[in-house]
Order: C-alpha cells, then structure tokens, then sequence
C-alpha cells in the first residue's frame, strides 16, 4: 500500500520562503521546516486521500503495525525534514539515546543532511577543530570565541553529512536541505547570534545539558561531495544503524522496488510523476511524500528526482 502524507510546518524564526513558494508548502510568509515523514508528537504526519485520509500515520500504524515490517515492527523510528534556512541556525548539539532518554524522555538525534540546494558561499559548521576540555567549552561560549573552535565547511548542492549525536553543529544561512534523523525532538543550544524570539526575548540556551552532551574532540568531517554524481540508478548517500538513504533521478520509468523488512518513505525533491504499486497510483509532484508499507512493490513514472530512505 502506498499512503500520501501531509506534511506539518513549522515556522522558526530563521526561515525563509522557499518551501512555500517552491515546494507548496501550507503555512505563514515564513516556513522553517516541513516535516514529511513524522509520528513524534511535536507534529504528526496524517494521511491525505483514500480509506485513511485524515488519519495519522501513528494511528495507521498501530491499527497495522506490520505495515513497518520487522526491522521497526509497530514503529516508525525516523523523522523527515525539509529545512529552509534563510538565516543562520543556532550553533547546537543533539544528545544520545541514553541521555535523551534519561533527561527529555525522547530518543537521541542522529542525523543526515543531503543539501538539496544552496547559495554561493553557503556553508555549515560541524565539530571542533581541536579537543577542548569541558571547562574550555565552557568558557568560549561565555567569552564568545565559540566560533573561533569549530569548523565551518562550506557546502554545495548535493553534499551529504551524517551527524553523529554529540556533534557540534548548525546549518548555514542560505542551505536548504533534506535531513533524515531519529524520531526527536530534543536539541541543546549553546550560540544563537544573540537574536531575539518574536516577543523580544533571548531563546533559551542550553549550556550545562550541551556540556554534558557534546563530543569535544577534533571531529572527522564525513562528507560526499555530490555535484557530478550520475543519479540514473539508485545511489546510496549513506548508511547507519539508524537508516538507509538513497537517492534516484527518475526519466521515463524507475526500476520496481520492493522491501520486506521495512517501510520506505520517498520524498519528491525535484519534477513530478507517478508513484505507483499495483493498487495505487498517486500522482506526485516536488515536495510530496509517501509511505510505502513494507512488502509493497513500487515504482515511479515521470520526470523527477527522490530521496527515498529505509529502516
């Protein structure tokens, strides 16, 4: 079965336009980030069309929990983004499962980034360029050297990032990006430029939880540049214990799928077609997603290109 979701919005204070104007999104004259494929409760994805439309997917998947298959029986433990950042995100850090689970009662973030377009110069910044102490740590964020200690790496359409939990990170100003992470919510911040919320007020900072959190060694820039990759076939962009990401470019017909072992969501990032099963056909266009239960075969017609992720 294939299910076309709706995504949920949200409209923090660094967002831009662009998921609205280019990708439909629904929402206010700013939109942060989209969030495609979600059942955490801070914005749940639901079901647009058919027998279940208006359900959530959670709901889906309780009623039908093999529809995950048996690497996630019951669960879907990934979350999708579109993020538009017309600004700068706060400089932050993700806690693991253990941490997370013990202080926020959520999971810990593990993330990747597939930069699905950018500006000229645009870039990220990731890690320490050198091992700080806790007590180093602290002091540049309050002396404001931070900046000073982590690499910023600059990026290009195409690029793909894992970032471990415990990383350093922020999204530059002028990257719009695809990220596929676990099911959280929690994220410490410990820099956001001094900016301001929209009644006026600092956003909250999360120094002693980020301290704790953060790896402070010198960090392995994994990254894949992109640019000339030959997307015809099915390209893997990365692989962890949390999840598969592939990307395709499809012209004419693409090859029929099929996964027993996990659901797959496929996000439109480029063009329009047809995602199709032997039940359904659903026409899709840049910026819509589904939820291919596991076992389902599917395959896509049209013009256009995806990320499709696994569990």
């Amino acid at each position: 079965m294939i299910l076309k979701l709706n995504s949920v919005t949200k409209d923090y204070i660094w967002g831009g336009t662009r998921l609205r104007d280019e990708f439909g999104k629904i929402g206010g004259t700013r939109l942060a980030e989209s969030w495609e494929l979600s059942v955490h409760p801070d914005g749940m994805s639901t079901i647009s069309g058919g027998e279940y439309d208006g359900m959530t997917l959670a709901a889906f998947i309780e009623k039908f929990p093999e529809s995950t298959g048996k690497n996630s029986l019951g669960s879907v433990p990934i979350l999708i983004k579109l993020i538009d950042a017309k600004d700068n995100l706060s400089v932050q850090v993700h806690p693991d499962n253990d941490y997370a689970r013990k202080y926020e009662g959520d999971n810990g973030k593990t993330e990747t980034w597939y930069i699905v377009d950018c500006d000229e110069n645009a870039s990220i910044i990731y890690g320490f360029k050198d091992k700080l102490t806790k007590e180093e740590f602290r002091a540049a964020i309050a002396d404001n050297t931070l900046l000073d200690k982590v690499n910023v790496i600059p990026v290009n359409k195409g690029d793909v990032f894992l970032i471990r939990a415990g990383t350093l990170h922020a999204i530059g100003k002028g990257c719009l990006i695809a990220e596929i992470q676990q099911s959280s919510n929690v994220t410490y911040r410990v820099y956001d430029y001094d900016r301001r919320d929209d009644a006026g007020n600092p956003r909250e900072l999360h120094i002693e939880k980020a301290l704790d959190s953060a790896y402070r060694n010198p960090t392995e820039i994994p990254v894949k540049q992109r640019d000339n990759a030959d997307f015809q076939q099915a390209s893997e962009l990365v692989s962890c214990e949390y999840f598969t990401v592939f990307r395709e470019d499809i012209s004419g017909s693409g090859e029929i799928r099929r996964n027993d072992n996990s659901f797959t969501h496929i996000l439109i990032i480029e063009g329009r077609g047809e995602v199709i099963s032997d039940s359904d056909i659903h026409a899709a266009e840049k910026g819509e997603s589904f939820f291919v239960t596991a076992g389902t075969e599917w395959h896509i017609k049209g013009n256009c290109s995806i990320i499709y992720t696994v569990v």
